[in-house]
């Protein structure tokens, strides 16, 4: 197994719901391929297929559409013990819709669909495991809709510093300011 390390990470971050036996880790450790990737490198290209989703052990990425006068659109960050991926194109077997690119260098396990399948398939705590993070992220996604229609920018900002304060130190403003819906100018003022 290349760099334990990292898959220790992904064990303890399983852990959080499930633990599992030395026999069973073997196991679904085998379904997980690791990748370094360097900043600016993508992980997902729009138009390409998406045969895997990623579990980050290090660095930070970026979730976004390119729109057609160039400006990117952030739909989500992805860091430490996240799971990312353009779950639709993953899901339906389509090309992405989106990027997912490097922000820092990067540690993942790459997951792919049909390993991902088999394995829950054999191990009902792992298709536990994937109900609850996926719940988890539609949550997510849920609150990001309703804050982006419901709060001012400045309160996008505030929850932001509340719930991922790193975020804000690790992401330059130009990102950020997409991310939040709002200038780099509005940005700079709060």
């Amino acid at each position: 197994m290349e760099n334990p390390e990292a898959y220790q990470i992904l064990r303890n971050h399983i852990a959080e719901y499930y633990e599992f036996s030395e026999e069973e880790w073997d196991v679904i450790s085998q379904y997980f391929v690791f990748k370094k990737l360097k900043k600016h490198q993508f992980l997902i290209q729009h138009g390409q297929p998406v045969p895997d989703e990623f579990f980050i052990v290090s660095g930070l990425v970026k979730s976004y559409e390119l729109q057609e006068n160039g400006k990117e659109f952030i739909m989500q960050f992805g860091k430490e013990n996240y799971w990312i991926s353009d779950f639709y194109a993953l899901q339906f077997k389509e090309n992405a819709k989106m990027n997912i690119d490097c922000i820092e260098d990067c540690v993942v396990l790459s997951l792919s669909f049909e390993n991902r399948e088999k394995m829950c398939e054999i191990n009902h705590k792992m298709a536990n495991f994937f109900r609850k993070k996926s719940n988890k992220g539609f949550i997510n996604l849920q609150q990001r809709v309703l804050s982006l229609m419901k709060e001012t920018a400045e309160e996008r900002y505030k929850n932001l510093q509340k719930n991922n304060s790193d975020l804000i130190q690790r992401v330059p403003k130009k990102l950020l300011a997409s991310f939040l819906g709002v200038s780099r100018e509005t940005l700079s003022r709060f």
